[in-house]
This record gives structure tokens, sequence and C-alpha cells, in this order.
């Protein structure tokens, strides 16, 4: 079975999730939205498929299935045009940044029977994936706490920053998810503290650039993720899961894994310098996931409550610092 895709958004997302569909054998590539023709030309060019527009693609009975990766702020509005055309879709995180809008979405998706997978590339990450198959499999007991390190090598631009959401509901918002896939349940609590210690004009945004939360679910498992938008040593992504039987951890991963032995000391390599080549892997292992659940038949994992439970999480932290207290969190 071959299925034919649609890339809406031609940037940088854009670009690797359209490399990923047409170099995978059970995929066609056959069009590219942007309303940056020159954007769209580039996909249209290097892959051998068609520049539409949005409208055309929706219309289109050549086209089983789109990739989502346009500015935030039309993910919902797109997630709804394509499940009234029956296409299957993958849209990148987050669907929106207010909850309302979000379940108002799933409910369309649910109305029309769509089908729908979000963009949380990190559960594909080949190294958070053995942590998740250790845990399945017993090695470290029952999971009892966990420790999750994001931080990047440098703040984004203002202009990305002012429409981002704040660093909770665009940057957290990855290792919330991620403290769901490894503990397999979502937190009950939600405590959060934010700062401003890089930049002052990320405090005149209204945001943050470096945060800890620290989460509790009912079993009493325990989750704490820091954040920094400034880590001088490069792109620092780390997971650890302490368990009944022991630990488990995911290292920083680098372009290239040596270490040097002199009398001087021991190196290693630098660490990527950011999530695009860092998870890279990850983003061609979330397509092929797509494409699979399609072929074979299976739900599409994860899914728009995942994506919902993420900003719920994402909300809470931002009340938490607003309150500076623990939040309960919202049920779906």
């Amino acid at each position: 079975m071959t299925i034919n895709f649609a890339i809406l958004g031609a940037g940088r997302i854009g670009k690797v999730h359209a490399k990923a569909v047409a170099t995978n054998e059970n995929a066609v590539l056959r069009a590219v939205a942007d309303p940056i023709l020159d954007e769209a030309d580039v996909i249209a060019t290097r892959y051998g498929c068609d520049v539409q527009t949005i409208d055309e693609i929706a219309d289109s009975s050549d086209i089983d299935a789109v990739v989502i990766c346009t500015p935030t702020d039309m993910h919902a509005d797109l997630i709804e045009q394509f499940a009234r055309s029956k296409k299957a879709i993958f849209c990148e995180k987050p669907i929106d940044l207010d909850v309302a809008r979000v379940r108002s979405c799933l409910e369309v998706v649910a109305a029309e029977d769509g089908f729908l997978m979000v963009g949380f590339n990190r559960r594909f990450d080949p190294h958070f994936m053995a942590v998740r198959k250790a845990i399945e499999e017993g090695q470290v007991g029952t999971p009892e706490m966990a420790v999750i390190t994001s931080r990047d090598p440098g703040a984004p631009p203002a202009e990305y920053i002012r429409r981002s959401g704040g660093i909770f509901r665009d940057m957290t918002i990855h290792d919330f998810d991620m403290a769901v896939f490894l503990m397999g349940e979502m937190p009950e609590t939600v405590q959060a503290i934010g700062s401003v210690l890089t930049d002052s004009a990320i405090a005149r945004l209204g945001d943050f650039d470096t945060a800890s939360i620290i989460m509790k679910m009912a079993s009493g498992k325990q989750v704490t993720i820091t954040n920094s938008r400034r880590a001088s040593y490069g792109y620092d992504q780390r997971v650890e899961v302490h368990g009944s039987l022991g630990m488990i951890a995911a290292e920083n991963q680098r372009p290239v894994s040596i270490e040097v032995a002199t009398a001087s000391g021991y190196t290693r390599p630098t660490l990527h310098d950011f999530f695009m080549t860092r998870y890279i892997d990850a983003y061609s292992n979330e397509i092929a996931s797509f494409i699979a659940c399609l072929t074979d038949g299976l739900p599409p994992n994860p899914n728009g409550i995942d994506g919902l439970n993420a900003l719920l999480l994402a909300d809470a932290a931002v009340e938490s610092v607003r309150k500076g207290a623990a939040v309960r969190l919202e049920r779906n």
C-alpha cells in the first residue's frame, strides 16, 4: 500500500518531513503548499512534486495524507479542514495554544472519524525509545522518579518568542509529553518556577528563559524537568528514570561518539548544536510510524489527546508560576 502525501508549510521542519516522506518506500510526495512560492519550489524541485494551494490539496482525490508544518495559529483550522476532506493528518505540535480551541478541534476530528497524529518527535528518538523499552521490560522495576533535562544553546528570536505561547507551551511541552511517555501516566499536580537569567528582552516579552518543574502522579511517582535557553556547551538533552530495581539513563548525543584519552585527560567532541541534527533520526522515525499506522490499520500514536494533555500540563505550569504554588491538573 502506497500513501500519497502533501506537505503544508515548506519551512525548516517542512523540508525535514518532506525528506522523510520522499525516502519512505510506502509513500509518495505528491504536493507541497506554502504562500512563499520560492520555499515551496525548493521541495517541489528536490522531490518532483507539484506546488498547490491548500484548498487544491484538500479537494484532491490523489492525496491521502497531509503533514502540517505551518505556523501554530493555523494548525487547528487546517486539522478541521483536512479531517472534513477525509485525509489522514500528521500535525506538528501544538494543535493550538488554547485548550478550548484544541478541544473543539478534536471534536471535529472525532465527528469526522478522522486520523490525527501529533508530532512529539522525541518519543521516536532511538535513545529515549530504548529507555521506554527497558522500563516496559521491567529492567529497573517500577518507575519511581524521572529527571528530564532540556536546554537549548540559545534563545530564539524575539518575534518567535512573541508568538510561541511562552517557554512552557513551546519548549517544555516536549518534556511534559516525555514525562507521560516514560512514566505511563498523567501528573496530578504541577509546580513550576520561571526566571529570566540570560536576556532582559525575554522578560519584556512576558516569558522566561529558565524553568524548573516538579510533577507528581496520582501513584506518587515524581518527575523533575529543568529547562534553559542558554547552554554554552551545546544542545543538552538527557533523561534518567529511577525505579525500584535500578536506574536507566539516556545520555547526551554527539555528532561523533568518541573519547580521547591523553596525558592531559579525557576529552569528547562537542554536543549537537540544535534539534535539527540531534533529532534527525526521531523525525524520520515518527513519519515512518505515521505511515506504518496507515498501512497497517493501527491507531495514531501520539494522538490528539496526547497533544491536549501536554498543553494542559503547560497551562498548569503557567498557572503555578503565577500563583507561586502547586496546581492540581485539570482533567479531560
